[in-house]
């Protein structure tokens, strides 16, 4: 038998109005007749419709967390619970729930943000990523959806609120680390040119390149889909070549500690024959062995920003969009050695 607030209310002695108020935490009800409504609604086990209310105060307090792929691949990235450890952080201040997104690829994530802006299942949303000519994202602006991105958007840049890192900017001082040591055969790898971080930080590389009078070797280039596919056949390729790299950049630490795996392999020493650097400086990368030179990028910062962007622009619609860089931390380990 489903219990109602009328239930409540005649087991309480008060009016249905009156429980309503306690779920809502008015002040306008003593503190003890609270205490008595929610004894009353444990002991009947009455559970508050809160979507019925959302419907009446046209809110769900809920933000929708679209990921770019399915969670169970997105949680392998340590990535993704910790910028989701910063959104929660902030939905919790301002006691909004997360709606978790769970399309597994392009279209079923376009289609399960339809529903979301449509459906009003949620207030807001936060892209945590940022694709090439996304459909979704020109679904959310032209639908004057309140959202924000995680990452650079492709276009419409100033028509969209979003928070990343300067990845051209500290791609290209990593880049110029490396040339520092005396490096000049250096390998880009990872990452997939369907989105802009990668694009990003690929431009930041060749800026560091060109200053240095170092030509691109479009043979130094090693995508994300090849290292899924097979990574120990696209080191083994790539230091196979005439003139292997001395160094490698590589898109996160993920990739940087597949790569040292099948280096080691090979009987090749990191940092003695070859220098890694990487990003995201996740809690392992300064116990791999050896330890890895990273970029913290600040990822709790990262949703912790985006989440308080979008809940303001929830709350006041007509606010122009924001831009925030969260600056960023170059951690020095053992995993570059200057060149002899």
């Amino acid at each position: 038998m489903i219990v109602t607030i009328k239930d409540v209310a005649k087991r309480a002695n008060v009016a249905p109005s009156t429980v309503s108020r306690v779920i809502a935490n008015s002040p306008r009800i003593s503190e003890q007749t609270k205490k008595r409504v929610r004894e009353v609604m444990e002991e009947l086990g009455y559970h508050p419709n809160f979507q019925a209310r959302s419907l009446v105060a046209k809110s769900t307090q809920t933000i929708g967390v679209v990921m770019p792929n399915s969670a169970y691949y997105a949680f392998q990235n340590p990535f993704f619970p910790e910028v989701l450890r910063g959104i929660s952080t902030s939905a919790h201040e301002n006691k909004y729930g997360i709606y978790l997104s769970t399309g597994s690829d392009e279209n079923e994530i376009f289609n399960e943000v339809v529903s979301m802006v449509q459906g009003r299942r949620v207030d807001g949303i936060v892209l945590l990523y940022s694709r090439i000519n996304d459909k979704t994202m020109k679904f959310l602006h032209d639908s004057n959806f309140p959202f924000v991105v995680v990452g650079r958007p492709f276009e419409n840049e100033e028509r969209i609120s979003f928070v990343d890192n300067d990845n051209i900017y500290i791609t290209k001082q990593v880049t110029k680390y490396l040339i520092e040591l005396g490096h000049r055969h250096i390998a880009f790898v990872g990452g997939s040119l369907h989105f802009v971080v990668t694009i990003d930080r690929l431009n930041g590389y060749k800026l560091a390149l060109e200053e240095a009078d170092i030509p691109f070797n479009e043979e130094y280039m090693v995508h994300e889909e090849y290292i899924k596919e097979n990574g120990r056949e696209a080191i083994r390729l790539l230091m196979s070549l005439d003139s292997p790299p001395t160094a490698l950049v590589t898109q996160d630490d993920l990739i940087a500690y597949e790569m040292i795996s099948h280096l080691e392999d090979m009987n090749v020493s990191v940092p003695n024959d070859i220098s890694i650097i990487s990003f995201n400086n996740l809690m392992l990368s300064e116990h791999s062995k050896p330890p890895l030179t990273s970029v913290d990028i600040c990822i709790y910062q990262l949703g912790l920003e985006a989440t308080n962007c979008l809940i303001e622009k929830m709350n006041k619609p007509d606010s122009l969009p924001k831009r925030i860089t969260i600056p960023t931390k170059f951690i020095e380990r053992k995993s570059c050695k200057k060149k002899k």
